[in-house]
């Protein structure tokens, strides 16, 4: 008698009480994954977003003007342009003029923001490293030669930049209008080019 009474007090999960245990701990996991995975692919809208926003910037401005922001050298656009902040209108956002794309951007009321025309003075990106537009004409080893005014990215991570160019181009790190400059499988962030 004294020994049921022993083996009824030592009960344990039954199977049912497992199962549920292992259904709740498999549906957290599955939500902190998806959750990782919602964010990345919000930044990579918003990255997108970012570039189509510079791109209707930049072509509003050439509709207005008939000249590049930071590459145009009129002398009343945008208005209160300061003196010297203007380029060669030779077509092609070189060193020299990156800086003042977004100030003549701004001092034409296209976008919103404070630049003073320096090549720091730029905006970041949301994955926190520079934004700019420059002519890429060829890198080193000739791998990103797109001849083109493009939308350079800084500091992206390697699975976005292919993300992106898989999403919007070819896939390929070094053909299309979207380029980077090393292998996608180099963990390494990357510099990515996205042709106007």
């Amino acid at each position: 008698m004294m020994e049921r009474l022993r083996s009824n007090n030592r009960q344990g999960f039954t199977l049912v009480e497992l199962a549920l245990v292992l259904v709740i701990v498999g549906l957290l996991i599955t939500g902190v994954l998806k959750g990782e995975a919602l964010i990345q692919n919000a930044k990579v809208k918003k990255i997108v977003n970012e570039k189509d926003s510079i791109a209707a910037a930049y072509y509003t401005f050439f509709d207005r003007y008939g000249q590049l922001p930071g590459d145009e050298n009129l002398p009343t656009a945008p208005p209160n342009d300061p003196a010297g902040n203007n380029g060669d209108a030779d077509g092609q956002i070189d060193a020299a003029e990156y800086g003042f794309l977004f100030q003549d951007l701004a001092l034409a009321g296209i976008i919103n923001g404070s630049y003073d025309g320096t090549p720091t003075s730029i905006p970041t990106h949301t994955f926190g490293s520079w934004m700019r537009v420059q002519w890429v004409a060829n890198s080193t080893g000739g791998t990103i030669a797109l001849n083109a005014n493009c939308m350079a990215f800084n500091a992206v991570p390697a699975d976005v930049a292919e993300q992106i160019d898989r999403k919007y181009d070819d896939g390929v790190y070094n053909t299309g209008s979207i380029r980077a400059n090393t292998v996608y499988t180099n963990p390494a962030v990357k510099l990515v080019y996205w042709r106007l």
